[in-house]
């Protein structure tokens, strides 16, 4: 039996807005077992100017994200072309680009990931394959999570997979589905205060930990509806603007002590859930939020009998990107890259757009 190889770009902006993932990768296929190899990875820091586009988009009119979208997107063809001339790369079979999510509203049949035009395969001259969320939020999922199928392929030797972005999401098997979902808000809060300090973030959770817990807000954010719903289920901005900061800024309390409450609700939330699943195993953390340093302390603390692993910076940064990338070469083969289990839609399915150059 042959191996099939894939040389592919995958492209992730996520919603802590720290900037554009790309993993020039490549994926083969031995039988029904994949492997990878992570080559140049870059993230790619937003302008201040879209920063600012990025946060204030939800609030948008139609016509405003139409034109953020077309705009977003020669942007993005210049971030991922420079990319390739930068690293002097053999151009990929196909981009495999998740684009930024600006609305995401499943149960209104809403989602929005901009920059996934076909504009973005003539503008760089490459097969891309995108827009991965639409289609299960027509069938009437929730169009999220989608990296479960990535963790079940490339990474079924861990018992969870927990991913910290802009939000926490774990991933398990369960009697032969996977089942994924969001746990809570995380990056998306911690960056917000401290922006308020000046800062892009809270460097290994430092500010954090020299603050105090502020009982009332604590208990305040453990009780909100969200964590007694049951999976399927997922989160996006909105709910952060819409709920969690109205809750934070009710508070009076000092930045440290709000970045202090909100990192021990986080990690209070997932051990949580974690202990709910199964209560020893083996946790693979990935995304921004394995480098807060007092989060992952905390965590480690609540799972006594459960191995939290840190992988290499590569996997820790770029995972989601490579998982973007299986994502659209599943979609390439025909495959299923989309799990009913995870989303709750009545079926799997292969999705995303293909558009050529």
């Amino acid at each position: 039996m042959k191996s099939e190889n894939y040389n592919v770009l995958g492209v992730m902006s996520g919603t802590s807005l720290d900037g554009i993932d790309l993993a020039h990768v490549t994926l083969s296929v031995l039988g029904d077992k994949w492997s990878y190899s992570i080559h140049e990875a870059e993230t790619v820091p937003y302008p201040d100017e879209w920063v600012k586009k990025l946060k204030e988009a939800v609030n948008y009119t139609e016509d405003a994200l139409l034109a953020l979208d077309d705009a977003y997107t020669v942007f993005l063809a210049g971030v991922i072309s420079s990319f390739i001339a930068k690293h002097a790369l053999q151009l990929p079979d196909a981009v495999c680009s998740h684009g930024h999510t600006v609305l995401h509203q499943p149960k209104k049949g809403v989602t929005l990931q901009i920059g996934n035009k076909p504009e973005l395969a003539k503008l760089t001259g490459l097969k891309v394959v995108c827009n991965y969320r639409v289609q299960d939020v027509q069938l009437g999922g929730q169009g999220a999570p989608l990296v479960p199928v990535g963790d079940r392929l490339l990474f079924s030797n861990y018992d969870f997979c927990l991913n910290l972005g802009g939000f926490s999401n774990i991933s398990f098997e369960d009697n032969g589905n996977r089942i994924a979902y969001d746990i809570s808000p995380v990056n998306t809060v911690l960056n917000y205060y401290a922006n308020r300090l000046g800062l892009p973030y809270d460097d290994g959770g430092a500010i954090a930990r020299s603050g105090s817990i502020v009982p009332s807000l604590l208990d305040a954010l453990n009780s909100l509806d969200y964590y007694k719903k049951s999976y399927p289920k997922s989160l996006g901005f909105e709910y952060v603007r819409d709920v969690v900061l109205p809750l934070m800024e009710n508070s009076n309390a000092a930045v440290p002590e709000k970045l202090r409450t909100f990192t021990t609700h986080v990690a209070m939330q997932l051990a949580r859930e974690i202990l709910g699943i199964k209560p020893a195993g083996k946790l693979l953390v990935t995304g921004g939020g394995a480098y807060n340093n007092f989060l992952i302390a905390q965590l480690k603390a609540m799972l006594p009998d459960v191995a939290v692993v840190i992988p290499d910076d590569k996997t820790i940064q770029f995972k989601e990107a490579l998982i973007f990338a299986l994502l659209g070469t599943l979609r390439l083969r025909g495959e299923i890259n989309v799990l009913a289990s995870v989303t709750g839609a009545p079926h799997n399915h292969s999705a995303g757009f293909v558009f050529k150059p």
